[in-house]
């Protein structure tokens, strides 16, 4: 079965990681309390034998007397004496003759056993003792039962404890976990509140400093980027909606007006405006086009080793004939040693194109414009400037934006369709670089696009 709550996983995580320590903690607690009792028990038994010891050597003479065994019992019924020969000397009453402490190996120094004697558990402690030139093996125990039965009720004890602290920690943490979440559920409350009609909605960010604050923050980062997103879309969808019907409004009233009339003139120059229109539609949707592959990621950028001067002189070529027209001066200052970038060769004489019309048509006639090409500091740019009408400031930020006109009704005359420039910036960024205008009204623009050099 699946878990979907964070909490309950929470709660068992914790409560699994709760039991293997509480396991491990009295595991530990048990070894110790049975060590420290073992200790208290052998350091008893060294005292024994240090005892006997002692009473062997003020009696060393008299060690094989009657009268000697009776002070031997003031020693307890569990110890026993052994001479060289591993024979008994003295055995106290619990140790039976056929004990196999009796067949202790000989050893040099202490060592402690334990041995049950007619179901008796006992630990033994082999001490070896020399007087004068005589050795001596001295073994005495002590009784384990009340230590065994000690740490067997110790055990019981804890075990019923074992499953209450386990609920305890349980439920504790589960009461934590919600309580650390219960600012996740309103972050999600809100969240599912807010939709396309609600984005400019936002999330409460309480000032915590932890990794919920920051989530808050970023989600209400996000919901900010989606609100611009949005805005930019309907803005995107109702400008290409206008600068469609526009088109599509004039040539079915100029069809309307030729069908009407009879062949003459009048037709004739019908159908050339239709046949404009169309020309000026199929390049408004050719844009669109672009825009919305650019914006998916699927408009293409052939990247090889070009010369930007190349590029720059064809778009010049094309403009040439445009700006002589209109009574323009155009100056045209190109390196000729070329300047290369990797790119795309079409696309970057799209982008000078683009910057060399807009100049032409808001360029009074009389006027002048420049373009120039060259590199500085590991970069590429190229710049385009004119005489022309310029730009309010209040407009330099925008001028990059889709659809943006200073002058609608100018700009629709002259046969713009307010993607150009949101396209040159588009091919810039495209190829790694840039692009910026300085503009002032009635002293004209400059245009500077930089790129990567190669």
């Amino acid at each position: 079965m699946r878990i979907r709550s964070v909490g309950l996983k929470l709660t068992l995580w914790y409560t699994a990681m709760f039991a293997a320590a509480l396991a491990a903690l009295g595991v530990v607690i048990w070894f110790a309390v049975r060590q420290s009792l073992y200790h208290a028990v052998d350091d008893g038994l060294r005292d024994r034998v240090a005892g006997i010891g002692r009473f062997i050597e003020d009696h060393k003479t008299r060690l094989l007397l009657d009268e000697i065994r009776e002070e031997f019992r003031a020693h307890g019924e569990f110890f026993q004496v052994l001479d060289e020969r591993g024979q008994p000397i003295h055995r106290g009453e619990g140790i039976p003759d056929s004990s196999p402490v009796a067949h202790f190996d000989s050893m040099s120094g202490e060592q402690f056993v334990d041995v049950r004697i007619n179901g008796e558990p006992l630990r033994f402690l082999s001490g070896r003792l020399r007087v004068d030139d005589r050795e001596y093996t001295i073994q005495a125990a002590a009784s384990l039962r009340d230590l065994e039965a000690g740490l067997r009720d110790a055990a019981w004890r804890l075990a019923p404890a074992v499953p209450v602290a386990l609920l305890l920690a349980a439920a504790g943490g589960y009461w934590m976990s919600r309580r650390a979440l219960a600012p996740v559920d309103r972050i999600t409350e809100t969240a599912r509140l807010i939709g396309a009609e609600s984005l400019s909605q936002r999330l409460d960010v309480a000032p915590t400093g932890d990794e919920l604050e920051r989530l808050s923050q970023t989600l209400n980062e996000m919901i900010a980027r989606l609100e611009g997103a949005f805005r930019r879309i309907k803005a995107f969808t109702a400008d290409a909606s206008h600068e469609l019907r526009t088109p599509l409004a004039v040539m079915r009233t100029t069809a309307e007006v030729a069908l009407r009339a009879p062949p003459g003139p009048e037709q004739q120059a019908a159908l050339e405006q239709i046949v404009a229109e169309v020309e000026r539609t199929t390049q408004l949707v050719e844009n669109l086009l672009l825009i919305a592959k650019a914006d998916s990621g699927a408009a293409e950028i052939k990247r090889q080793r070009v010369d930007l001067v190349e590029a720059v002189r064809e778009a010049c070529t094309e403009v040439q004939v445009l700006a002589r027209v209109k009574g323009l001066r155009f100056e045209i200052e190109l390196p000729s040693d070329g300047v290369w970038v990797h790119g795309d060769r079409d696309a970057l004489r799209q982008l000078f194109l683009i910057l060399l019309d807009n100049a032409v048509k808001y360029t009074p006639a009389g006027g002048a414009l420049a373009v120039s090409v060259g590199r500085e500091n590991g970069l590429a740019f190229g710049t385009v400037r004119d005489t022309g009408i310029g730009i309010a400031s209040e407009h330099l930020p925008h001028v990059f934006d889709r659809f943006y006109r200073v002058d609608r009704a100018r700009s629709r005359d002259d046969g713009g369709t307010g993607l150009g420039l949101a396209i040159g910036r588009w091919i810039a960024e495209a190829h790694g670089g840039g692009i910026r205008v300085e503009s002032e009204p009635r002293r004209g623009s400059v245009f500077h696009v930089d790129l990567p050099h190669a």
